[in-house]
């Protein structure tokens, strides 16, 4: 196939203001700071809160867009005179403080690449990611030095730059917060040593000049791993272009925003692709002020912060949504300054969305990406009339989908499928990332000859041009011959009036191959039984689909992102039936 199959007329269902294309300005990334720094120097940029007080003080600190434009251009000729160079790697190891910000355009205007790893990393997890890379440079805390440490010997890591998370804050406060970060044991005493370097040390003996770097919108700036729940990481090489291109386009879908007047709520971690560019960078593009949260669990210092501050924008992933109209207090907090919200990082049940916007009396959308499409592709309106139930919405400006067979016909091409039947999800745009570092035989397996995206993902789309997944390939439960959709299923359990937070999953089960289990968290007080849960299912499920498997438990285990970790619920199942059968085959003997 040479050319795209024609799709509905999706663009008619666009909120008034969205442009079907977006012109993506041939600039390198970090223009979005200094173009706002240029046009709005003394607004604020960067507002770190780590507490609430009384009478309306806070621990916390802001900077404005010119000091974070300075901050950077010098941590830039810093890392220079450190001797990185043009296309070296740098890894960024930090929770959502100021300095990952600073950090991250840093890099860039040294002309490096950006090397993103979660701060909650095993020294196992760390070491992969900084051979795979080559990085020479990291950025970390210093009470996560001890554990790159333990495994520097085995990368190529040169040197160390270190921070805390109370460094940005005025002296006073810093002080008084120092003693609680170091009870957490995330910020400890390092001995000097030639490797280790203090993050504003640098800054402060750094000259105001980033070094002159030759710059082509095709240049790889960031590796950003993913797939490390389902196998080895694999690095998406994302470009100036790629990144620069998705905020544009994820800008313009917010039409509620106006430039330079807008608080954006940055809690969902920026070392994931979903939060540097629905916060950071759409935050940025928007001249918004960008308020840090570092710890996006911290509930009831968000809804503080909403209520305070007058947050208009709130990216943040389905966990964040659930827990806020689930807070015990909620009704205490004003949350009517929200006027739009982006849900990622993992399905949004319908239900959460509306008690949201319920709540709120702002817009609550669904996006739908991945990292290797920087990451955004796909997005609910954000007007609940046009919400359809189920879907992750329609492509957003200057992408295109095609929904192709899952197996390859005599020539080895994978024909696209008749409208409504589901296929794997192919996404075509210029967020799409250049390829996977170190990769190529992965890259020819993921990008086709047009430049698609292969996503890994069963969708399907309808006669308006939305798009439903159907599920990942490895989480549909597959029970006596039927195709389960995991997230059918969740979406009836979150109906029900008991349930704060549910996941379904497939285990195995010796008649059916897999059966249906549905991990659940009640509200709190609620009690339910199994039997009750199930009943409630059979109005909503056919037989097959209902929960054969219910298990009640406080909490459900999620990444940082706060996305579900399905596989570990299933491994622990498997674990207890091997541990079940071992007992039963010693007592039969």
């Amino acid at each position: 196939m040479t050319t795209l199959p024609d799709l509905p007329d999706f663009h008619r269902h666009y909120e008034k203001g969205v442009p079907h294309t977006v012109e993506i300005p041939d600039i390198p990334l970090y223009h979005i700071l200094d173009e706002n720094a240029a046009r709005h120097p003394r607004s604020t940029a960067l507002h770190l809160v780590l507490k609430q007080l009384k009478f309306g003080l806070e621990v916390g600190s802001k900077m404005t867009y010119a000091e974070v434009k300075e901050a950077t251009d010098r941590f830039a000729a810093a890392l220079h005179k450190l001797g990185v160079r043009q296309g070296d790697r740098v890894a960024i190891m930090l929770p959502n403080i100021p300095q990952q910000v600073i950090a991250y355009f840093g890099v860039l205007k040294a002309g490096a690449i950006v090397v993103n790893i979660n701060p909650t990393y095993t020294p196992r997890e760390i070491v992969h990611l900084l051979k795979d890379s080559g990085a020479q440079t990291m950025i970390t805390l210093s009470g996560l030095c001890a554990r790159v440490e333990e495994i520097r010997a085995e990368s190529d890591l040169k040197r160390l730059i270190l921070t805390d998370v109370v460094d940005s804050l005025p002296w006073l406060w810093r002080k008084l917060a120092a003693r609680q970060v170091r009870a957490t044991g995330m910020m400890v005493e390092i001995a000097p040593a030639s490797h280790i370097y203090n993050f504003y040390d640098l800054i402060r003996q750094a000259p105001a000049a980033p070094p002159a770097v030759t710059y082509t919108p095709d240049d790889v700036i960031v590796l950003q791993y993913s797939g490390g729940t389902t196998g080895v990481p694999k690095a998406a090489m994302l470009t100036h272009h790629n990144l620069v291109a998705n905020t544009t386009q994820c800008r313009a879908w917010f039409t509620f925003t106006k430039d330079g007047q807008d608080k954006a709520l940055g809690a969902v971690p920026f070392f994931h692709a979903y939060g540097m560019t629905l916060a950071v960078l759409v935050g940025f593009q928007m001249a918004a002020e960008l308020i840090i949260v570092p710890n996006p669990r911290e509930i009831e210092l968000i809804l503080q912060i909403i209520t305070k501050e007058h947050i208009s924008y709130f990216p943040g992933v389905p966990a964040m949504y659930v827990a806020i109209i689930n807070h015990p207090r909620v009704n205490e907090y004003d949350l009517h300054s929200i006027q739009g919200c982006m849900s990622g990082g993992a399905s949004l049940p319908i239900e959460v969305a509306r008690r949201f916007e319920e709540m709120t009396g702002g817009s609550l959308a669904e996006g739908y990406g991945l990292s290797e499409a920087s990451p955004v592709a796909l997005a609910t309106p954000l007007r609940g009339a046009r919400r359809r139930a189920g879907s992750v919405g329609i492509p957003i400006p200057n992408t295109r989908v095609e929904i192709v067979s899952l197996q390859p016909d005599e020539k080895g091409e994978y024909p696209p499928m008749p409208l409504g039947e589901p296929g794997e999800l192919v996404l075509y745009g210029p967020q799409v990332m250049k390829g996977y570092w170190n990769a190529p035989e992965e890259t020819r397996r993921a990008i086709n000859a047009l430049g698609g995206l292969h996503t890994g993902d069963i969708a399907r789309m309808d006669e308006d041009g939305y798009l439903y997944i159907v599920d990942r390939k490895k989480d549909l439960i597959i029970a006596s011959g039927y195709n389960i959709v995991p997230r059918e299923v969740e979406e009836v359990l979150f109906m029900h009036p008991k349930v704060a937070d549910a996941v379904v999953a497939g285990v195995p089960d010796e008649r059916r191959g897999e059966t249906v289990k549905a991990y659940l968290v009640l509200k709190p007080g609620e009690n339910a039984t199994v039997e009750e849960i199930r009943t409630f299912c059979k109005q909503y499920l056919a037989p097959y689909k209902v929960p054969t498997l219910v298990d009640f438990r406080k909490e459900l285990p999620k990444s940082l992102v706060g996305k579900v970790l399905r596989r570990l619920l299933v491994e622990e199942d498997v674990a207890k039936q091997a541990a079940a059968a071992q007992t039963g085959e010693k007592q039969a003997a």
